[in-house]
């Protein structure tokens, strides 16, 4: 369950670092580096909070499937058309990379025997954690930080994912409901707008 999730959300946010980069004019060195992050920085920095090895340090499926699907990208002129950001399936895309993120820093988190406060750090952390070093590196306000309901998204899926460890239904179907559940929230805040208030 772990390594489909974090899979899926290695492609999803690839895609997202790709498209940011290429919106920025970055090169192709800047490209690379933007998807590398924002794929798997998140996940590097949940592995180093538990004091583990890195998965992407110690496995080659996740570089090599994202460098493919660069390459794929590019070859299919995908940086050359106009702004995908706002197309239904780039938000579905990204959709869905933030939630197996967060779920995948759940489950790590709940493997390290962590309370409450641990699952939503690492949850947030693994969800949004490369977007915005990616972000900060580019020179922009991290996207989580002025995007509505983005972040909430991610600690409210590391909730969830807490309170089936609680009641012992760490289970397919359940994660699966809370994937589902997690990816409806986040579509419907994008289109209908939804935010946090503005301190």
């Amino acid at each position: 369950m772990f390594e489909v999730a974090e899979y899926i959300g290695i492609i999803a946010f690839a895609m997202s670092g790709f498209f940011v980069a290429v919106r920025s004019k970055l090169d192709f060195l800047g490209v690379l580096i933007s998807v590398f992050l924002t794929a798997f920085g998140g996940g590097i920095l949940r592995d180093i909070i538990v004091d583990k090895t890195p998965y992407t340090f110690i496995h080659n499926t996740p570089a090599i499937i994202v460098f493919t699907l660069m390459l794929l990208l590019i070859l299919f002129r995908f940086h050359k058309r106009e702004s995908v950001e706002n197309r239904p399936w780039f938000i579905v895309s990204d959709s869905i990379g933030l939630v197996s993120f967060s779920i995948t820093g759940a489950l790590i988190a709940l493997e390290s025997e962590l309370n409450l406060t641990g699952v939503l750090a690492l949850s947030f952390v693994t969800a949004v954690g490369g977007g915005i070093v990616r972000d900060i590196i580019i020179n922009e306000v991290p996207f989580v930080f002025k995007t509505g309901f983005y972040g909430t998204v991610s600690l409210l899926v590391g909730a969830l994912m807490y309170l089936l460890s609680m009641f012992d239904s760490m289970s397919f179907y359940p994660t699966m409901m809370v994937f589902l559940l997690g990816i409806g929230l986040r579509i419907i805040a994008y289109y209908k707008k939804w935010s946090i208030p503005l301190i």
